[in-house]
């Protein structure tokens, strides 16, 4: 392990070209989880459901019922073919397919390059931001992560506990007086209190005025998450920087009449982006903020 650290270390380069690899594989993995996760957990919801009625499961194909994380192998979701290794390189398969099945030729869907692109190139900022350190390391962990919660959210409207929870004890693990990765323990600790409760406040105020629901439970761990990685000193930010990009965005999607003011639009993305942000230069973000109103 020290070797590979200091060549590392010695060359800048190799560092970065191998964070970028590595971001692509995983890319390739994160398909798999913002594509199967919901499907796994809307199964294991009606098994609980129809065993707390004591109703009789229903039954379901073979593949949806064994269906995790790791099996079955990718399929083309027109023609039911199984991909093959080589067709399973991150973006240069799809290059070199065209975009399109081996076996069917039916389109595929532009958007599974594109997250592998997203995770490598986020994780190489990432790498180059915070040079070969632990920091570095759970970094780039929390920005597939981060990733993931995004696409699903932005799919389903769900963030899942799968991910979020053991996020958020990390983030608390991470930052004990022993380590103090990113911030210190009291920070963290308070970071996760108040990053779920000021959501809880809001969502609760929002549903009395309005009798409508304007959040998911969801936000609240994912902002409780990012408190607990960075401390209780980054909510603001986080929060303005979300509440602005959503609503930007909220606003162009009506203008624009492709968005109906009564659909839901998910917060998680936003939280998630200016989590990412606020990691990397959260910190210069204040401080510029902070040295332009004194």
């Amino acid at each position: 392990m020290s070797a590979i650290v200091e060549l590392f270390n010695s060359s800048l380069v190799f560092y970065l070209g191998t964070i970028f690899i590595l971001g692509l594989l995983v890319g390739s993995f994160l398909n798999v989880v913002i594509f199967r996760l919901p499907i796994m957990m809307e199964r294991d919801w009606k098994e609980q459901c129809c065993e707390l009625l004591e109703l009789e499961a229903p039954e379901d194909n073979n593949d949806r019922k064994s269906l995790n994380l790791v099996t079955p192998r990718s399929r083309c979701p027109a023609c039911n073919h199984q991909l093959k290794a080589i067709e399973n390189i991150p973006v240069i398969s799809y290059l070199f397919l065209k975009g399109k099945c081996s076996k069917c030729k039916n389109k595929i869907s532009i958007r599974y390059p594109l997250i592998e692109l997203v995770s490598a190139i986020t994780v190489t900022v990432v790498a180059y931001n915070f040079g070969v350190s632990l920091q570095a390391l759970f970094a780039i962990c929390l920005t597939w992560a981060l990733i993931a919660l995004t696409m699903i959210d932005f799919d389903h409207q769900l963030l899942p506990d799968d991910i979020t929870l053991p996020f958020l004890w990390l983030g608390i693990i991470l930052n004990l007086d022993k380590f103090s990765i990113f911030t210190d323990l009291k920070s963290s600790v308070l970071g996760a209190i108040f990053g779920y409760g000021i959501l809880w406040f809001v969502y609760i105020t929002f549903k009395l005025i309005t009798g409508k629901e304007g959040m998911g439970h969801g936000d609240f761990k994912l902002l409780a998450v990012l408190g607990a990685w960075f401390g209780y000193q980054f909510l603001p930010l986080i929060i303005i920087m979300s509440s602005l990009v959503g609503a930007l965005i909220g606003i162009t999607l009506m203008i624009f009449k492709s968005h109906n003011r009564s659909t839901a639009i998910p917060f998680g993305p936003y939280l998630a982006i200016a989590g990412w942000v606020s990691m990397l230069w959260g910190s210069d973000i204040m401080s510029a903020y902070l040295n332009a109103v004194i």
